[in-house]
């Protein structure tokens, strides 16, 4: 039985695992981080990782940028695996998270999606077979609350795109203050906000006389709480690393 501590515990992501690990049997909740202490079930939520009345088998961080230094202090000194799925972090705060890899196990992905993640490879695959005969646009889709644009999600099929053409694309996020031809060289990634959408992410590779489309839409936040649970029960007791949703996809 895994013990899981949720940092951002009343949030709504929070709410949803909790709802998710109380239908299983692998693991628990023994208890929660949170600016709001207020409790709806039946583990204690306190403000600071160190209140914790016990040390948990793994966090699973679903808050605010804000907490990543002390949470990640608190994991350094106890050896605590975590798992961040968090979106909108600095450059900076992504390698403070890849450093504090080198001593305990981090899991760390933009989105924890199964599916997303095997969009990610499905879309790598197409960029290795397409090459440059095809410009690739992204687009994103979330609902109106969202802050952060891009989302996590489509920076992190940018990259792996990129990564599969040797990091020779640029990013361009908005063309209405351009006025010329879209350039070879570049990927574009747009970001729509409106009413309640979970999440819309779409692959665009269009070349001449044919496109192709490669999509994933989540209907609900169940599949990304799934995802963190799944990788909170993964990482523990393996050895210090940074970790994602491709060691769990190529099992």
């Amino acid at each position: 039985m895994t013990k899981i501590a949720i940092c951002g515990a009343n949030g709504k992501m929070g709410q949803t695992i909790y709802r998710c690990i109380k239908e299983r049997e692998d693991c628990c909740v023994i208890g929660g981080i949170d600016l709001n202490t207020e409790t709806y079930a039946d583990f204690p939520i306190v403000k600071t990782p160190n209140e914790l009345p016990e040390k948990p088998d793994a966090i699973i961080d679903y808050s605010h940028p804000a907490s990543l230094t002390s949470l990640l202090e608190y994991c350094m000194s106890t050896g605590t695996p975590v798992v961040f799925a968090t979106t909108g972090y600095s450059d900076e705060q992504v390698a403070q998270i890849k450093k504090a890899s080198s001593n305990i196990p981090v899991f760390f992905s933009w989105n924890m999606s199964l599916g997303i993640n095997l969009l990610v490879q499905l879309a790598k695959k197409a960029t290795a077979i397409l090459g440059n005969q095809f410009d690739i646009e992204i687009i994103e889709k979330h609902h109106n609350q969202k802050i952060d644009a891009p989302s996590g999600t489509a920076l992190m099929i940018a990259n792996a795109i990129n990564e599969t053409r040797n990091d020779d694309l640029k990013y361009t996020y908005d063309r209405h203050s351009q006025r010329k031809k879209r350039d070879q060289n570049e990927i574009g990634i747009h970001a729509v906000r409106g009413g309640t959408i979970v999440g819309i992410h779409e692959v665009l590779f269009a070349g001449n006389d044919e496109t192709i489309t490669i999509s994933h839409s989540a209907a609900s936040k169940t599949v990304f709480a799934e995802g963190s649970i799944n990788a909170a029960i993964y990482i523990c007791g393996r050895s210090a690393g940074l970790y994602d949703m491709g060691n769990i996809v190529s099992q």
